[in-house]
């Protein structure tokens, strides 16, 4: 049977990974290979004056040592904020900054071989608030040319300050986003290995092997033909491992060094110093509104704690404001986000990269306004909605948009209007909305070439082999392409081999990040297998001697579809295709369109092909006693453009909500200020992620608004369903009991401190009582 484009389908490689047949980085392993560890810094922020290392080189096994030394050249996934060495060159920038690495006979002599370096420090003062960070005169990153501050964005769009004053109420909120990290299931390894005649291959856990391909060549000053990028099955990443780290740039120096292969797999304590994951955010927020509920104006201040490294942090700081002014339509809007460093780990991208914190915010805001105005939350929410085929106040082009047809399943599906602020006291039900974009329209490295490119080559027994260079990591891109195949070829899923994620076999991809992977590798396989499909058709044409228009490939046949009796097995037809033409291959590309953003500066950062569009509805069930939110229950319904195939949407709006609820309820990624900035809890016991015990039932919605930019109307679905979870969640905790935490994560202290603090209030006279006892028909009132 065709596994066509809308069915269910099981993901490529599933049965691998569910057998233990799948071979992950940690599972390589080569001979005479050696082991890798590298020692970190215990300082938050020291002068490194001196190491010595030669007691360590003097232990058996023992059989190379690299430092800061080694590694003169800086990198960044950013051409533009380079300020990172694989090891520290001057000073330590944060707890767990890497120093020096060995290789050795084995893990347990490599981990007893760091205990035998003795390195020399000067600490210094560990600037670990931003706003402490800003004032400070001690610059923290040796790169930085703006002291502490590493990037300051201020831009408006209209006139915000007359739009505020003109409107009927202005709402004010300030929140807080505290950091979550990625806790993917496999930690981050690399292995790498030198052939006699010098290519040097690395394999890893990443998410981006052409970037990672091009920062080797660049701190290695190796030609990039003589280095090959290999990503075997990753077990999660969700932005984690979307740039080059210290350990593959340290496994390729010492294989170059040794002679010999050598592997580093950080523990779990090194990924969550490595960390590269949210950001914590200050955001100050003034929305106006209108007394029939239109937002007239919008002015957002965010604050944001980068860390110690740049990382995507340029990029982040545009998101912090650019990818707010979507789903609604503002009157005016004005955001200034400044990005610092500080003497932590770095954050990075993690799933829905910089647009959640403030989606948390604006979604919050307007809950507000919507209890001002005595409006439902979802009606005011249908009044402000964008359209379709438009653009945003920030100019951003808008094609399909299922908005509206997400709040409406959620509204029906949740029975919203039978509870909203009709459920017992304890118990109570949220809304947010949301947009996200399918790719970044324009590549992390300035230049023309196409973003994704797919080799398709069809068997004579039947078969087809796709080169892709997409990362697959979880998501399914593996499945995606498959899936194109079989539509336009007639062949079924186990009819396809995919190869993917080797820089040596496979054309350029730039990677799996920002969810750009089904529309761009997606348009460029659908190009490659309609060049193909074109082929095959023309020679069974000539064979019946109709035109190509009548032949079919589907089934595994080629089918006169005017006269179906007249049919032959699609080997049959392969054969008689590359007889004509030769070996059938094809390749597609994919470039994205240049009119999707406005001419201003840092016009193109937020920029997408398309962009995909969600609404959740939250139930939860707040304990007044112990502070403890229970989710009871959520709807949520995105919008894909199309679903090509369901069962993974389905699973990337289901794991979107998961990952979302955690951040909601219990994460929280914090460095101990008292205690000279190390981690709070560098584990998983100590970070709580949900169980299956803490995930409520999730009703996932498919709307489907087919976008002329994707491949058969396809838009992303792997990050955009998590945005509004968060806000939902934070929405139903006010129903449930009259307060907003305003503050990231809702746990007990901070849930008990809201009542207490609504409870003097009303003690005081300044905000009207809450009705702990209403009726199931009675609508409760209290304050914004």
């Amino acid at each position: 049977m065709t596994a066509g484009v809308g069915a269910r389908h099981r993901k490529v490689g599933a049965m691998e990974r569910l057998r233990g047949l799948a071979r992950y980085t940690d599972d390589l392993a080569l001979p005479g290979m050696l082991h890798a560890k590298i020692l970190r810094s215990p300082h938050a922020h020291a002068k490194i004056l001196s190491i010595d290392a030669s007691r360590a080189l003097a232990m058996e096994g023992v059989s190379a040592v690299v430092t800061g030394r080694d590694f003169p050249v800086a990198y960044g996934i950013i051409p533009w904020t380079r300020d990172e060495n694989a090891l520290c060159v001057e000073k330590a920038l944060y707890v767990g900054d890497g120093i020096a690495a060995l290789a050795a006979i084995d893990e347990d002599t490599a981990i007893e071989a760091l205990s035998k370096i003795r390195v020399d420090y000067e600490p210094l003062p560990a600037l670990l608030d931003p706003e402490a960070a800003l004032a400070s005169p001690l610059s923290i990153n040796p790169h930085a040319t703006k002291g502490n501050l590493h990037k300051h964005v201020l831009l408006e769009f209209g006139d915000v300050k007359a739009k505020l004053a003109e409107a009927d109420h202005v709402v004010e909120g300030e929140y807080f986003f505290e950091g979550t990290t990625h806790a993917a299931i496999e930690p981050h390894c690399a292995l790498a290995s030198v052939e006699p005649d010098g290519l040097l291959t690395v394999w890893s856990s990443t998410q981006v092997p052409h970037y990672l391909h091009r920062e080797l060549a660049r701190v290695l000053e190796l030609p990039a033909r003589r280095i090959r990028v290999i990503q075997p099955p990753i077990g999660g990443a969700f932005g984690g491992k979307s740039e080059p780290f210290d350990l593959e740039l340290c496994v390729a120096k010492l294989a170059l060094v040794t002679g010999r292969p050598v592997k580093l797999l950080y523990t779990r304590e090194e990924v969550f110093y490595a960390h590269r994951g949210r950001h914590p955010m200050r955001m100050r927020y003034r929305t106006g509104v209108t007394g029939d509920g239109r937002i007239s104006g919008v002015d957002a201040r965010t604050l944001i704690d980068g860390g110690a490294y740049s990382s995507f942090g340029l990029v982040t700081t545009y998101y912090s404001g650019q990818l707010l002014c979507a789903p609604y339509d503002f009157g005016a809007y004005r955001f200034d986000s400044t990005r610092v460093y500080t003497n932590k780990p770095a954050c990075g991208p993690k799933r829905g990269h910089g647009s959640v914190q403030p989606r948390f915010a604006i979604e919050v805001q307007l809950d507000k306004a919507a209890t001002l105005l005595g409006l439902d939350p979802i009606e005011l929410r249908r009044r402000n909605a964008l359209g379709h085929d438009t653009r945003t106040i920030n100019e951003m082009a808008i094609g399909s948009n299922g908005f509206l047809a997400c709040l409406a399943k959620v509204e029906e599906a949740s029975g919203w209007k039978d509870k909203r602020a009709r459920l017992p006291y304890g118990r109570g039900i949220g809304v947010a909305g949301s947009t996200y974009i399918s790719g970044t329209n324009y590549p992390i490295y300035p230049n023309e070439m196409p973003q994704s490119a797919v080799q398709v080559t069809l068997d004579r027994s039947g078969r087809a082999r796709v080169l892709s260079g997409a990362s697959d990591i979880g998501q399914g891109s593996d499945t995606v392409v498959a899936v194109i195949v079989c539509e336009e070829l007639g062949l079924g899923l186990e009819d396809v081999r995919v190869l993917s994620a080797d820089t040596d076999l496979c054309p350029v991809d730039l990677g799996a990040y920002s969810s750009r992977l089904t529309l761009m590798v997606g348009n460029a396989c659908l190009e490659a297998a309609l060049a193909l499909r074109r082929e095959v058709t023309e020679s069974v044409a000539k064979k019946w001697s109709v035109a190509p228009s009548r032949v079919v490939l589907a089934d595994r046949m080629a089918i006169d579809r005017e006269s179906p009796e007249r049919a032959v097995p699609i080997t049959e037809a392969f054969e008689w295709a590359e007889s004509e033409h030769g070996l059938l291959t094809a390749s597609g590309s994919y470039k994205t369109p240049t009119d999707r953003h406005g001419s201003y500066r840092g016009g193109t950062i937020g920029a997408s092909p398309a962009y995909s569009f969600t609404a959740h509805v939250a139930e939860v069930r707040v304990d007044e006693e112990t502070g403890e939110v229970e989710l009871v229950h959520v709807w949520v319904a995105h919008d894909c453009g199309r679903a090509i195939s369901r069962t993974l949407v389905e699973g990337q709006i289901e794991g979107s909500t998961y990952m979302g609820a955690g951040e909601a309820l219990l994460e929280a990624h914090r460095i101990d200020a008292r205690h000279g900035g190390v981690h709070e809890g560098p584990s998983l016991l100590d970070y709580r992620i949900p169980t299956s015990l803490d995930t409520p039932p999730i009703d996932a919605f498919i709307v489907e608004a087919p976008d002329a930019q994707g491949p058969y109307g396809a838009k992303e679905a792997g990050e955009g369903p998590l945005h509004s979870t968060i806000p939902a969640i934070a929405n139903a905790i006010y129903d449930a009991i009259g307060v907003r935490l305003d503050r990231l994560p809702f746990g007990p202290p901070a849930v008990l401190a809201a009542i207490e603090e609504r409870r003097r209030r009303e003690r005081e006279g300044t905000l009207a009582p809450h009705k702990a006892d209403r009726a199931s028909d009675t609508p409760r009132k209290g304050g914004a």
